[in-house]
């Protein structure tokens, strides 16, 4: 029994931080790890023949301490989608998710992406055959429609297709993509949210799990959904405004509330920096995903500037971290 299984038959909630591109690579998940043990964690998406042809090991590896983490794949075509899902198999990520839903130029180009809302059929295969190889959930993460579609028509028959297919889960953002005429920055903001449509679905469809995503604010927001859906999926406010994943393990989860240990987060960060630094890489790698971490707080915009600018300098080091936490004035306010 998958975990999806667990938490729709325990009637449990699940919060996730939505993969983003360029935003929520191994360093940044590594980070959201350390400020909640249980939110679930996406890869950015990667490219199917990126996996077959391409750096596996760049592309694939993560750090144990990530899980539970998805791995979001970008494809068409359920053959390749399958070979790269097979040798994702190695690196044990807990959950295979299928995009269904990013509007960029570069995703379009491929057929793939939010381009397959006006291909159900090809999602169908794709599902059918990734379940068949795949010890892990299989999910989606789709849009509402694109471009001219009614959701009204569009939505209900492609859950029904994917719930046919065998799909362990859908996470739905609740806003059309249109696919010209409008930048994927545009896309997220521009396009009317439709949450009564998403949470419609979930009602119609009370035995699979279904997720939310778009224009999610807060845990108080996310909570509100957590009342109709099965899960809740927050990006850019969490990337943004890391410090409020600090409270998901208390408000979503249950755990009992404590106050965030700061040193030791700093710590580990510094740790984890100094292991990146010499496998080759560079501080700012790490310290760009943590800059959101103390939004609001005395010595945030000096937390900021340490590790915007003194992290990409030559030979720049783990001390940076412990710079920036220096400059907060009231760290231990920040709870989970």
């Amino acid at each position: 029994m998958n975990f999806y299984e667990k938490a729709r038959l325990s009637g449990a909630k699940i919060f996730a931080v939505a993969p983003m591109i360029d935003w929520t690579d191994r360093h940044c998940r590594y980070f959201h790890r350390q400020l909640s043990q249980n939110a679930l964690l996406y890869t950015e998406m990667v490219v199917a023949d990126a996996i077959i042809h391409g750096p596996r090991e760049r592309l694939l590896s993560h750090d144990p301490g990530e899980h539970p983490v998805a791995l979001q794949l970008g494809g068409s075509d359920a053959g390749k989608l399958t070979e790269a899902l097979r040798i994702a198999t190695d690196y044990g990520y807990d959950e295979i998710n299928l995009n269904v839903g990013c509007p960029s130029d570069r995703v379009q180009s491929g057929t793939f992406g939010a381009c397959l809302m006006r291909e159900p059929e090809t999602v169908e295969r794709a599902i059918v055959s990734m379940k068949r190889i795949s010890a892990a959930p299989v999910t989606v993460k789709c849009r509402i429609g694109v471009d001219d579609q009614e959701p009204e028509q569009v939505l209900p028959d492609f859950l029904r297709r994917m719930i046919g297919a065998g799909a362990d889960a859908v996470w739905i953002h609740a806003r059309k993509a249109w696919l010209q005429g409008l930048s994927p920055k545009e896309n997220r903001e521009i396009p009317p949210l439709d949450y009564p449509l998403v949470h419609a679905m979930k009602r119609e469809n009370p035995d699979v799990f279904l997720g939310i995503n778009g224009g999610i604010t807060d845990l108080g927001h996310a909570a509100i959904h957590l009342e109709v859906m099965d899960g809740a999926m927050l990006g850019r406010a969490a990337y943004h405004n890391a410090s409020l994943l600090a409270d998901v393990d208390h408000h979503i989860y249950g755990a009992p509330a404590r106050a965030l240990d700061a040193d030791a987060l700093r710590d580990r960060m510094m740790a984890y920096a100094e292991r990146h630094i010499v496998g080759g890489g560079r501080l700012h790698h790490v310290t760009k995903h943590m800059v959101g971490l103390f939004q609001g707080l005395p010595g945030a915009r000096r937390f900021r500037q340490i590790l915007s600018t003194e992290s990409n300098r030559p030979g720049a080091g783990p001390d940076i971290i412990a710079a920036a936490f220096a400059a907060v004035a009231q760290p231990e306010s920040l709870t989970a």
